[in-house]
């Protein structure tokens, strides 16, 4: 496995030096933007998981359930790609080609591959898809956009955000599944709980 770390360089080492190479020839003020997206655009996730909460919550139970199952899902998904990335001790790019990057490089043994960012990225919005809300529409083009700030900075070869984009969306596409399997339980207790009501304020 650890080969694979040795010749990250030797995959698309090429394509890095060259996005690389453009992302020092753009406008300081583009890199400026793309620095701060791919630093805090993982909030914009949790955003839009806090708003298919508010959509869902007027909603039956089964989907509120699977709603509030997403930041579990992701959770999860960052957990199987932390793990994988401990298998492959592959040393960032902006290390092994010595680049100027738009942002610092992060230091040694802050593995690269699979990148967590895209792993992230990828399990919201596939978890907010599968939850069936609106809001995937938005997710889905901002998890594309943060793995490309990935390697425009400099912080991950091309193929450490596609192998992270992959593991969040495969893990959040099983996680849902668990959760899809337990909706129904949810919603049955929620419905019974409601019916009980009631019957506590008689007593």
């Amino acid at each position: 496995m650890h080969d694979l770390a040795l010749g990250g360089a030797s995959i698309d080492g090429g394509l890095y030096t060259w996005i690389t190479g453009l992302a020092q020839r753009a406008p300081h003020a583009l890199n400026t933007v793309i620095s701060y997206g791919t630093d805090y655009g993982l909030g914009l996730f949790a955003v839009l998981m806090l708003l298919a909460w508010w959509h869902a919550r007027r909603g039956d139970a089964r989907r509120m359930a699977l709603v509030l199952a997403t930041p579990v899902v992701v959770v999860a998904a960052y957990l199987a790609n932390d793990v994988i990335k401990s298998l492959f001790d592959e040393q960032r790019p902006c290390q092994t080609l010595h680049t100027v990057t738009v942002e610092a490089c992060p230091g040694l043994g802050d593995w690269s591959f699979p990148s967590n960012h895209s792993a992230v990225a990828a399990a919201a919005a596939v978890a907010l898809i599968l939850c069936g809300s609106r809001l995937g529409r938005i997710a889905v083009p901002a998890a594309l956009l943060m793995a490309a700030s990935r390697v425009w900075v400099g912080a991950h070869y091309p193929h450490d955000v596609v192998a992270g984009l992959l593991t969040g969306a495969l893990a959040a596409w099983a996680a849902m599944r668990v959760a899809r399997g337990a909706a129904p339980a949810a919603a049955v207790e929620r419905v019974r709980a409601t019916r009980l009501r009631p019957l506590v304020a008689v007593r």
